[in-house]
């Protein structure tokens, strides 16, 4: 299967409480390894095996997540096609993290045939809620089934432009405002800002995903980071707290690059965030994913107000997803 992006991977460390202490000391530098017995416990950890290192707060939310699933099939321009990770492989992890809520997110791979989202919806239950792709033709109809089965937003992905383009956006939000849905989008710094006057515009909710991939090292001092910050400021733009090896240069495993910026958009609108796994990590090679436990604790590292913390794994999405 193909898959597209290398992330960066730094030498590992022994979990995150010795940087508690000074969180933004963690912030600042990249750790160093603190000896082998430390760096076999982080490679179990990347592997898979490790569980957060905080007491994850009851119905706590994964806010972004793909299912693949070789049964349906792949859109023949569909440019990520990474291997199975299915509904009971979710369910491991969400075990495993402890996460009680998820929302399942379209990924390119399928377009806008969305049977496979519709099909993990239906085994997660009540405790998932999905973001689809449609494309301009949907009918009302379809849209009110897709809202019955869970679907609460629909996603452009703009790196990845599937069955969709960027000029169905405007429309399709002013269909789905009275459903209460968003539109989601997936894009780089250089695609927020080349499309910054019409996101400013839509009429619906606006969620961007992975901090908007503020380029590094410029962070908050970057142009989409002001882009992002002006919409913050209407009120109606959420920021998933996810992706970090996205664009980070500092690296795993606490990404202190993007924790920066993290911190700046939760100071900005604690209200509006979300936190997301982004599992399986379809950008990242096979031998370089990193574990979801290892991100969710990074969050304690970003975030060191627990209270914040709770708001974007709980009350945030709570209020967004209408769980």
């Amino acid at each position: 299967m193909k898959q597209k992006k290398q992330g960066h991977r730094d030498r590992p460390q022994d979990g995150i409480d010795p940087g508690r202490s000074n969180w933004a000391t963690d912030l600042a530098t990249t750790p160093a390894s603190s000896g082998e017995s430390s760096f076999l416990e982080e490679r179990a950890r990347v592997a898979g095996t490790g569980q957060p290192c905080f007491p994850v707060p009851p119905k706590a939310t994964d806010s972004h997540h793909h299912i693949y699933d070789a049964r349906y099939p792949v859109d023949p321009s569909a440019q990520l096609q990474p291997p199975d990770a299915t509904v009971a492989d979710y369910r491991a992890l969400q075990r495993r993290l402890g996460v009680e809520r998820h929302v399942v997110v379209q990924p390119s791979t399928y377009g806008t045939d969305n049977r496979c989202l519709l099909d993990a919806l239906s085994q997660f239950g009540k405790t998932a809620r999905g973001i689809a792709t449609v494309p301009v033709t949907v009918t009302n109809g379809e849209l009110a089934g897709l809202h019955d089965t869970g679907v609460r937003g629909l996603r452009f992905n703009l790196e990845y432009l599937v069955g969709v383009t960027v000029s169905m956006m405007e429309p399709l939000s002013k269909r789905i405002e009275p459903l209460g849905w968003h539109i989601q989008v997936n894009a780089t710094a250089a695609q927020l800002l080349a499309h910054r006057q019409l996101l400013a515009n839509l009429s619906s909710p606006l969620v961007i995903d992975h901090m908007g991939q503020i380029p590094q090292p410029g962070g908050a001092e970057h142009a989409a980071f002001r882009m992002v910050e002006a919409l913050l400021a209407n009120g109606r733009t959420w920021v998933k707290l996810s992706g970090p090896y996205l664009v980070s240069r500092s690296g795993a495993p606490v990404y202190a690059d993007a924790g920066r910026v993290a911190l700046r958009f939760a100071q900005l609108a604690a209200d509006r965030m979300l936190w997301g796994s982004d599992w399986p990590h379809p950008t990242q090679a096979a031998d370089n994913k990193p574990d979801a436990a290892r991100l969710l604790d990074d969050l304690t590292l970003w975030i060191p107000d627990e209270s914040t913390r709770h708001r974007i794994l709980v009350e945030n999405p709570a209020r967004l997803y209408g769980f």
